[in-house]
C-alpha cells in the first residue's frame, strides 16, 4: 500500500474546502500543485442555471493525505497542550498563580511617520501568564510563555511584520519576563534555537521527543530571560488586574505534593 503524501498546511486547506465544497475551481498555483500530484481530479458538475461545468474533487490519495495532515495536527495540538500544562506545573511549584487562555490588553509604544510616539492597546494571548504568589506589588513579576511546536509557525512568529511586533510589545508590556518554550518536531530534532530568538526573551527547550507522557516531558533552559522592571504601581495594568479577576487559575495537580503545601 502507498504511503499517504505529506503536504504543506496551505495544501491541506486547500484540500479541506474542496472536501466540504462543490468543488468549483480557483484556478490557482495550489490546485495546479493538488492536480499534478493526483490528489485532486476533474470531475463534471451542473451548475445552478443546469450547465455542466468542470469541477474539482478529492482523489483517494488526497483524502489519504488530508487525513494524514489531520493527524499531524492533532499531534502537534497535544504536544502544545503537554508543554502548556508542563509550564503551568512549573509555574506552581515555583509559588505562582498560574493562568491560560487568557485575553489581556496591554499598551505598545510605536513609532509614528514622522518620527513621533504613538501609544496603542493591543490584545495578546499568552499560552501561560502568571504571577508570584506575593502580598508586594513588587515581588510579582508577572511572567508569560510563549509556547511553539512547529518551526513553521516559530519562523512566523519571528518575521518582522507589525502584527509581530505588536505581539512581542505586549508580551514585554505585559511582563517582567518572557521566554519562548520550543518544542521539537516528529524526528526529535529542536525547532529552532536561542540564536533566533530577540534577545529580550528567554528560551526554554523541550528535552525529550514528542509521543510520551505529559510528566515525563522536560524542560531546559536554554537562555535565561531578561527581568524588567514593571512601571505600575499595582505591579500590572488595571486592564490586566480585571482580566485576571474575571478568569479562573489553573488548579494545582492532585497528585502534586508541592501544590498541597
Amino acid at each position: 500500500m502507498t504511503s499517504p503524501t505529506v503536504i504543506s498546511r496551505a495544501h491541506a486547506r486547500r484540500l479541506r474546502e474542496l472536501y466540504r465544497s462543490a468543488g468549483w475551481p480557483c484556478l490557482d498555483p495550489i490546485e495546479v500543485d493538488l492536480l499534478a500530484a493526483g490528489l485532486i481530479e476533474r470531475v463534471g458538475a451542473p451548475d445552478h442555471a443546469g450547465t455542466l461545468r468542470d469541477a474539482l474533487r478529492l482523489s483517494d490519495a488526497g483524502i489519504a493525505a488530508l487525513a494524514l495532515a489531520q493527524q499531524r495536527n492533532r499531534a502537534a495540538f497535544d504536544l502544545h497542550e503537554a508543554l502548556v500544562a508542563l509550564v503551568v506545573r512549573q509555574m506552581q511549584r515555583g509559588a505562582r498563580t498560574a493562568f491560560t487562555g487568557l485575553s489581556l490588553r496591554a499598551p505598545v509604544d510605536e513609532v509614528g511617520e514622522t518620527g513621533e510616539t504613538l501609544r496603542r492597546w493591543v490584545v495578546a494571548r499568552p499560552d501561560v501568564f502568571s504571577i508570584r504568589n506575593t502580598t508586594v506589588a513588587g515581588y510579582l513579576v508577572p511572567t508569560v510563555h510563549e509556547v511553539k511546536v512547529r518551526r513553521a509557525d516559530l519562523l512566523g512568529e519571528l518575521r518582522d511584520t507589525p502584527r509581530t511586533r505588536a505581539k512581542r510589545g505586549a508580551y514585554l508590556s505585559m511582563s517582567s519576563e518572557c521566554w519562548y518554550v520550543l518544542g521539537r518536531d516528529a524526528k526529535g530534532r529542536e525547532i529552532g534555537d536561542a540564536s533566533e530568538i530577540p534577545p529580550a526573551f528567554g528560551v526554554m527547550q523541550m528535552a525529550q521527543g514528542p509521543g510520551v507522557a505529559t510528566g515525563a516531558l522536560r524542560l531546559q533552559v536554554q537562555r535565561p530571560a531578561p527581568r524588567r522592571p514593571m512601571p505600575f504601581d499595582a505591579g500590572l495594568p488595571f486592564a490586566a488586574w480585571l482580566a485576571l479577576a474575571r478568569a479562573v487559575p489553573q488548579p494545582p495537580l492532585e497528585d502534586d505534593a508541592q501544590g498541597r503545601l
